[in-house]
């Protein structure tokens, strides 16, 4: 009688991780032989769309703090497209020709690095698309803002491929109105 009497106690969250663990270690070897091509394809998928969406959030938030974007995340030999019209748009072969004649025209004009601000971040296989507004102080003392997607075709963790949307008239007028900070 002891024994019914005895009050039985939940299972602890440590303990809940033991078991899932155990359970998994013993079917996933099994498991993994039948499992077929297309299913470890939509897997490898779902993994690469995972990890290059977190790359890509991780360098927005060191880019938000003070940091590069550009050289943490683009591959030196990345393709760029600013799609629209305009002086800036076009494709820029290179991480130097992109930085070099389509960010710095913009970035040479602003007092204060423009602080972006997230709206969405997806991953759909190699690609990953972010949306985000960004604002600054232009070296006239004027606010900048504008919104932004940026496209990526992602390989190894790093952009090979990128198409810009925003809107070309707000930069344009900061490139035009405003002089380059002095270094």
């Amino acid at each position: 009688m002891p024994f019914l009497m005895r009050e039985r106690r939940a299972p602890t969250a440590a303990r809940k991780l033991l078991m899932a663990s155990l359970i998994l270690a013993t079917l996933a070897p099994t498991h993994a032989h039948t499992t077929r091509p297309d299913e470890r394809t939509a897997l490898q998928q779902v993994v690469t769309e995972t990890q290059n969406k977190e790359i890509v959030r991780r360098a927005f938030e060191r880019w938000r703090s003070g940091g590069n974007v550009f050289e943490a995340l683009l591959a030196p030999d990345v393709v760029w497209t600013i799609h629209g019209s305009g002086p800036v748009a076009g494709t820029y072969r290179g991480l130097q020709n992109f930085i070099q004649n389509a960010s710095m025209p913009l970035v040479s004009r602003l007092a204060t690095p423009i602080l972006p601000d997230v709206r969405y971040l997806m991953a759909d296989g190699d690609k990953v698309s972010i949306r985000f507004d960004g604002s600054a102080t232009t070296t006239s003392g004027a606010p900048y803002r504008n919104q932004f997607v940026w496209i990526f075709r992602m390989v190894d963790g790093r952009v090979v491929e990128a198409e810009a949307f925003l809107d070309l008239v707000a930069y344009q007028l900061v490139v035009e109105n405003n002089q380059p900070r002095t270094r």
